[in-house]
């Protein structure tokens, strides 16, 4: 039996965070487009692009002009794609809103969200990139603090997780190099490369022997939910967990209402729906799967095959939310909160709750931008967020694999009440 859902995905909310990947895209195209580059019109042409769309037309009360002109020196005194980005991102980031960014192909950001966006920046895509936008990479999120990067998730079934990396590793080195989420894997599809970790503060540095592989991402995404899911035995019951790492797409509520109607998490008696992390793009309805009060509804066919057409969740569940909690999966964190479906463990999501549509600039550069407010029930959730109904702080530095919020949502939903 499989679910399915006939209503559109209306609009996209998508949350930022960096996921390690790189992207392979042929070099003459990129060769092409350095060759007529303008980089005074391509800054020209963010300004343009955030006066022109941006959701707040006052501006958040700023001088667009001045703020052009204080930013103007630093992208035209740049030498590189990056602090040419940086000084754009300094721009944006006087907004003061969520969904202002700018990414480079140098980004795994960037390739996150053309898989994203793609629809909206096709010609784009066609144009500067060939059309195609896998990537060779790993399959694990990283995190940058104090100068040093460390995994912070691994998407089942891809290189990172075949390979035993845990969440807390430090990156040390890859082939020898200082590690890039971009350059240490492009080109090397298919080899063995020796990456270098430290899992512990004061440990020796570990040989982790891992082979990149083209990564489609949406695919990806999809696909960890079913590789990832997983039954947890606790205090006598059986509990299914499932991470979500996008939400960008039906495809993704689908999966999920696949595996607890007819996969490996069907029969369990409670469930984890852990929202760290990753991209947002859920719309309020995918909360529909735990209204008890609405019915099961299934279709079968003459060769006696039976499809969901609607399917409920009856059972306990706990979500797990951090930081990385943005955009649309916000929404499912307040609205699950609210109207009392289960506890939501872990810390306070982002507070990034505006729409956001993706532009690609004439330099193949993607650029983000919030396009419109959002209200939950009335309520801005924009940089104010999520409170967890049961706070547990998570220092990923070193963990080792050990995870303080999925432990207490296990505790939480093993323990008898009352």
């Amino acid at each position: 039996m499989r679910a399915t859902w006939a209503r559109p995905f209306a609009a996209i909310l998508a949350a930022v965070i960096f996921a390690t990947g790189l992207a392979h895209f042929p070099t003459a195209a990129f060769a092409d487009a350095e060759r007529v580059i303008d980089r005074g019109a391509v800054f020209d042409e963010a300004w343009n692009t955030v006066r022109d769309n941006f959701y707040d037309r006052t501006m958040r009360g700023l001088d667009w002009d001045k703020v052009k002109e204080r930013h103007r020196p630093q992208y035209t005194a740049a030498k590189t794609d990056k602090d040419r980005s940086a000084a754009i991102n300094a721009m944006l980031a006087e907004l003061h809103a969520s969904h202002m960014f700018h990414f480079t192909r140098d980004e795994p950001a960037y390739y996150q969200l053309l898989g994203i966006f793609q629809y909206g920046v096709r010609e784009g895509i066609k144009k500067h990139l060939d059309g195609d936008i896998k990537y060779p990479g790993i399959g694990v999120f990283t995190r940058d603090i104090d100068g040093q990067t460390f995994v912070s998730g691994i998407v089942a079934g891809l290189p990172g997780d075949k390979a035993g990396l845990k969440t807390g590793d430090e990156i040390v080195s890859v082939s020898g190099q200082p590690f890039a989420p971009v350059a240490s894997f492009r080109g090397k599809v298919g080899e063995k490369l020796v990456m270098k970790v430290r899992r512990d503060r004061d440990g020796p540095e570990i040989d982790v022997e891992i082979q990149p592989t083209w990564i489609d991402a949406p695919d990806a995404f999809e696909a960890a939910i079913a590789d990832g899911a997983r039954v947890i035995e606790a205090g006598g019951k059986r509990l299914g967990y499932v991470r979500i790492w996008s939400y960008a797409g039906q495809r993704y509520q689908n999966a999920l209402a696949n595996i607890l109607a007819t996969g490996k998490l069907k029969d369990v008696d409670a469930l984890i729906w852990d929202l760290r992390d990753g991209w947002g793009g859920a719309q309020p309805e995918y909360l529909d799967i735990f209204n008890a009060r609405a019915p099961d509804m299934t279709f079968t066919d003459r060769k006696g095959d039976p499809e969901f057409a609607s399917f409920k969740w009856r059972k306990p569940a706990v979500i797990l939310a951090n930081g990385g909690t943005r955009s649309g999966k916000e929404v499912l964190t307040y609205g699950f909160k609210k109207y009392g479906y289960g506890e939501v463990v872990g810390e306070r999501t982002a507070g990034a709750l505006l729409a956001g549509r993706g532009y690609m600039l004439s330099d193949a550069t993607f650029l983000m931008v919030a396009v419109a407010d959002v209200a939950v029930d009335g309520e801005r959730l924009e940089q104010k967020g999520v409170e967890p109904t049961i706070p547990v702080p998570f220092d990923i530095r070193y963990a080792a694999g050990r995870d303080p919020q999925l432990d207490k949502a296990i505790e939480v939903l093993s323990t008898p009440r009352g």
